[in-house]
């Protein structure tokens, strides 16, 4: 019934692949029951191309990962780099090869750091086009399958609507079921507004308009088909990994979060229809938070400035910084710690765990219908003295 849902969905073409791109509900990992995830972003991180700190402590890291036998998956949320490092092919190619040392597959969406940033002076000033490029020939040079342990899943190259011809192109966006949920993630690019800034800080050109007009097409026509897929295959929630902190005013600066007001009305439309829990995982403004930013008056939960594990109640005031008020009860979102560009002793990781057995849409600081989540924090090794 699955195969055949996905075959109506997604094209005659997907039925031969659909089977392994559900859950593989044979995975010892989780016979008990629970999925359990590894969510990172917004890393390895340096102040500048000399800082390597981060880098070199990026296999510690991975271990810290594969050390715990109930991870199954891995999702990384965008920026593999900082702002103030160069874009290149080779430093895209060189964590590629550090992510491979996971026992677990890897599922990555690109942030703005990888390529729409690239313009910037600090970046190299290079192209953004050419930087999702060498992007797309690194993470998703086999298009349909992830990264370090492969693991099928439905990629939009392969299953875009011939109706839009270019939705071929977004190798990155990509959706699979597993534990009855299905996941899906969006190449939304934060801090700049999805990609809004203008390039190299001159009159907006027009491969800049092309490109945002036919990637966020691209991205809401697949938002529609998972949640398509997630109703006619009754999923119990659906998770949607982006880079993009939408609600997030970088700097005080509102016009930072208006063009994302396409995704938010797509997405609290969909989840009010679909009337089960939906779980966003973004990553971005670097500070962990939980909260509900489509409800008025929803608890939230941020960490304490100055401490990467202590978290402290929040106003939930990123229900304002949006362009419409909306009341989505069945909705929540999880802003994962991300790397410092200053000295940062930690690195972290988010542990979130899919209980099959438990759909309730309640949400506490920690918890959300069938998600339950801790912070694991990885010790850097101290610096060497000069």
């Amino acid at each position: 019934m699955r195969n055949l849902i996905f075959s109506m969905l997604l094209g005659a073409n997907v039925l031969a692949i659909a089977g392994t791109a559900l859950a593989d509900e044979s995975d010892h990992k989780e016979s008990r029951g629970v999925l359990s995830i590894a969510v990172f972003g917004d890393s390895p991180y340096g102040n500048n191309d000399a800082d390597t700190a981060q880098f070199l402590a990026t296999p510690a890291f991975i271990k810290s990962i594969n050390d715990d036998s109930d991870v199954s998956l891995v999702l990384h949320v965008g920026d593999i780099h900082s702002g103030k490092q160069t874009c290149s092919l080779g430093y895209n190619q060189s964590i590629y090869d550090m992510w491979k040392a996971f026992k677990s597959p890897v599922v990555y969406t690109p942030g703005d750091n990888e390529w729409t940033d690239c313009n910037k002076s600090k970046e190299g000033g290079l192209d953004p086009l050419v930087n999702l490029g060498y992007v797309r020939d690194t993470f998703f040079a086999t298009p349909g399958h992830a990264i370090a342990v492969d693991k099928p899943v439905l990629s939009q190259s392969q299953h875009y609507d011939p109706n839009y011809p270019k939705d071929a192109e977004y190798v990155e966006n990509v959706m699979w079921e597993q534990s009855n949920v299905v996941f899906v993630t969006l190449n939304v690019p934060g801090g700049s507004n999805n990609d809004e800034d203008n390039w190299y800080g001159i009159d907006r050109t027009q491969p800049q308009t092309d490109e945002i007009l036919n990637r966020t097409g691209a991205d809401l026509r697949w938002l529609d088909k998972a949640f398509a897929l997630a109703k006619a295959s009754h999923a119990k929630a659906m998770v949607i990994q982006l880079q993009a902190d939408m609600w997030d005013l970088d700097g005080n600066q509102p016009s930072h979060i208006g063009a994302y007001r396409q995704f938010i009305d797509s997405i609290a439309l969909h989840t009010t229809n679909f009337g089960k829990p939906v779980l966003l995982l973004n990553g971005d403004s670097h500070g962990y938070r939980s909260d509900n930013p489509l409800l008025k008056g929803a608890p939230c939960v941020t960490e304490k400035i100055g401490s990467q594990s202590t978290e402290v109640a929040c106003t939930n005031d990123a229900y304002n910084n949006q362009p419409n008020g909306y009341s989505v009860k069945n909705f929540h979102r999880i802003t994962v710690h991300g790397s410092n560009s200053v000295d940062n002793p930690n690195m972290e990781w988010l542990k979130l765990n899919v209980d099959r057995d438990d759909s309730d849409d309640h949400a506490s600081a920690s918890s959300f219908g069938p998600f339950s989540w801790k912070r694991m924090v990885q010790a850097l090794p101290p610096k060497p003295k000069p």
